[in-house]
C-alpha cells in the first residue's frame, strides 16, 4: 500500500485490452489524476533503444518507476487523492508504492481482432495473444506482491467501471 494519502492505482496487461479506456474512465469516476505510460516514456525521453523487429521502445523499468514515482510526487503536492497510471509496464512499480494493480485481460479473439485493427504484424500480434495465454502480466504482478484486481475487459459496459471504481473506492 501506498505510504501517503495518495491511492496509487496502476492499470495494466497486454497490450490491446483496454488500458487506456479503462484507466481513463476510472480517473474520472474516481476524481484522481491520470497518468498514460506511453506518454511518460515519449516526454521523459525513457525508451533507450528500439527494437525494429518486433517494432517496440525498450524501456528500462527502473528508469520508468523513477518517472513515475516523481508524477505521484507532484500529485501529492496537488492535493490530489490519487493517481491513476496506465501501462503494460506500471506493475514493475514497487508494491510499497501501490494501493492496488488491476490487471486486464481480454478473450484471445478479440484482443487478436483489437490488435489486428491496430495495424500490428503477424509476429507483434503473436507475441502478444502468447503474452495473454501464458498470463504473463499476471505473473509478474504476483511475483512484485500486489494487491490484484482481475478484470476481464473483453466486453465493458460503463456499469462494469462504474463497480470497479467502487470497488477501488473502498480499498
Amino acid at each position: 500500500m501506498a505510504k501517503n494519502s495518495l491511492k496509487v492505482i496502476v492499470v495494466t496487461g497486454t497490450p490491446g485490452t483496454g488500458k487506456s479506456v479503462i484507466a481513463k474512465r476510472l480517473s474520472l469516476f474516481l476524481d484522481y489524476a491520470y497518468l498514460s505510460g506511453s506518454a511518460l516514456i515519449k516526454k521523459a525521453n525513457l525508451a533507450e533503444k528500439y527494437d525494429k523487429r518486433r517494432k517496440t521502445a525498450i524501456v528500462d523499468p527502473s528508469l520508468f518507476t523513477r518517472a513515475v514515482l516523481k508524477v505521484r510526487d507532484s500529485a501529492a503536492k496537488k492535493g490530489k487523492k490519487g493517481l491513476i497510471v496506465d501501462s503494460h509496464l506500471s506493475h514493475f512499480l514497487p508494491n510499497k508504492a501501490v494501493s492496488a494493480c488491476v490487471v486486464l485481460s481480454c478473450s484471445i479473439p478479440e484482443l487478436k481482432r483489437r490488435l489486428t485493427k491496430r495495424g500490428y504484424g503477424r509476429a507483434k500480434v503473436r507475441e502478444n495473444l502468447d503474452a495473454e495465454i501464458f498470463d504473463v502480466i499476471l505473473v509478474e504482478t504476483t511475483e512484485k506482491a500486489h494487491r490484484i484486481i482481475k478484470f476481464d475487459a473483453t466486453k465493458v459496459k460503463e456499469t462494469d467501471i462504474k463497480k470497479l471504481a467502487n470497488r477501488i473506492k473502498k480499498l
